[in-house]
């Protein structure tokens, strides 16, 4: 519905705004940094049939808002921070994040003074006709804030062009907030160059002010080359094609496309994404679609439909030597696609697709057929992988152990890896317990998938193996 299901490496299945912070700050979050209402709540009534509070009438006000604090707490306690960032998201006014609001409200009062500083990200629209900045969704949301007790101490406008002074003395007239402490994200090519903006109009200077800490300018050299780089206009292009049946929101993928701007980035090269909805290389010969592209990547999903679309692109990428990643449920696709077309075996399929399947090459995993509540079942977070020497996998990562973030249910189903092995596909990574996680061909430019997400730890800084490997070989064949 809003995006993709970021995982963490402890298994925690998250909103997509903790990938941002572990692009950004460089670091692993985990379970605890996602406090949610089901969370909250699921923990009161848990502490009320305990009898924790005595037999109180258990409220909002002080029940469910003292859990908010004492997990935003726990937060800090666990992660032993110094600074501690803590986002509401969502709309002010929202019946869903008003709890939070009320606790945050609380705990200023409860710290020491400077411990808590308010940072109120808000939206000035822009009249493309007159060129006009209208700040009245900003009054009316600090409005909104203040009523429920919380005087915003720093305002970030969110704006498509940047904000000129005047319009900073507005603000600052109807929110309260003095202007040296409006701050303006305007549009920018990238997301990655926000810090860089908002560091430029001195927000860090004035944000450790607040705090009552002293201010050590940040070293952006590395950050700037990657932005310089990822925002180069001239060189060396590669049009990537990514083969997916939730296209159409494009954030479903994010890591993915993320993961690819950083290993563009590294390599000095532009990528141009196209989008493949897989359900239409269903209707028609796939090569009009597929054609256009360098290389491709079939992305992960769930459920049957457009696998068949799915299939074809990995037959496509097979067999004109076309470099090629699968992740996670391209693994599983490349297999049943290598099963039916090299195998033989003309009726071979994932159970998830036919449960019937007279060939079913991908399974559901043992531990999976007896779970009966399936939030949060799956196999999850950071998975020990040994690659086997001499492969693909291992030059790519150069080492024999590594370990990456999973999602999944199903596996290549044991009982058919002989005889896959025996017609040509390798076998490059396997779990302690003998699960394949990686596959590869040999004869081939570039042909590798895995059951990880290795999207989920790429960083700017330091991008994904796989997907470095993955441009590379679009680059060297070109």
């Amino acid at each position: 519905m809003h995006g993709e299901v970021f995982v963490t490496e402890d298994g925690a299945e998250t909103d997509l705004d903790l990938g941002h912070y572990e692009r950004f700050l460089n670091i692993n979050t985990n379970r605890y940094n996602n406090i949610t209402a089901g969370k909250v709540y699921f923990e009161v009534i848990r502490k009320e049939r305990e009898g924790k509070y005595m037999g109180q009438t258990v409220q909002i006000i002080p029940h469910v808002t003292d859990e908010i604090k004492s997990m935003v707490r726990k937060v800090a306690e666990i992660e032993k921070a110094d600074v501690l960032i803590v986002e509401i998201g969502g709309t002010v006014g929202d019946i869903e994040g008003l709890p939070f609001l009320e606790a945050m409200r609380e705990l200023r009062l409860e710290e020491e003074e400077h411990n808590v500083v308010f940072v109120h990200v808000a939206l000035v629209e822009y009249l493309s006709v007159t060129g006009e900045l209208k700040t009245k969704p900003l009054q009316h949301s600090v409005q909104e804030l203040r009523r429920i007790g919380i005087q915003p101490d720093i305002v970030v406008a969110r704006s498509v062009v940047e904000l000129d002074d005047e319009t900073k003395k507005k603000i600052a007239l109807f929110t309260n907030v003095r202007p040296e402490y409006i701050f303006s994200s305007y549009n920018v090519e990238t997301s990655y160059q926000v810090p860089l903006v908002l560091e430029k109009q001195g927000i860090g200077a004035k944000l450790t002010s607040k705090l009552n800490l002293s201010f050590r300018p940040p070293n952006f050299k590395e950050w700037e080359e990657f932005v310089n780089s990822l925002t180069r206009k001239e060189g060396r292009k590669v049009r990537v094609g990514l083969v997916g049946k939730y296209t159409k929101l494009k954030d479903s993928y994010l890591s993915i496309k993320e993961a690819i701007y950083h290993a563009s980035a590294s390599l000095g090269i532009i990528p141009e994404l196209v989008w493949i909805e897989s359900s239409e290389l269903e209707k028609e010969n796939p090569e009009r679609l597929l054609k256009q592209t360098d290389g491709i990547i079939v992305l992960p999903g769930f459920g049957s439909r457009g696998t068949e679309g799915k299939i074809k692109a990995i037959t496509y990428a097979r067999t004109n030597n076309v470099p090629f990643l699968g992740i996670c449920f391209g693994l599983q696709l490349a297999v049943v696609e290598f099963a039916r077309n090299v195998v033989g075996l003309e009726d071979a399929n994932s159970t998830e697709i036919n449960p019937s399947t007279k060939h079913p090459v991908v399974t559901l995993l043992d531990e999976q057929k007896r779970v009966t509540q399936f939030g949060g079942t799956m196999r999850l977070g950071s998975q020990k992988i040994n690659l086997v020497r001499g492969t693909l996998a291992s030059s790519i990562y150069g080492s024999d152990v590594i370990y990456e973030r999973h999602r999944h249910r199903y596996e290549v189903n044991p009982a058919y890896v002989d005889v896959l092995q025996k017609h040509g596909l390798i076998v490059s990574g396997i779990s302690d317990n003998g699960l394949v996680e990686m596959i590869e061909l040999k004869d081939h430019r570039f042909f590798i998938a895995t059951q990880a997400h290795p999207e989920f730890k790429s960083r700017p800084l330091k991008p994904a193996s796989l997907f470095v490997g993955f441009l590379r070989a679009i680059t060297d064949g070109k």
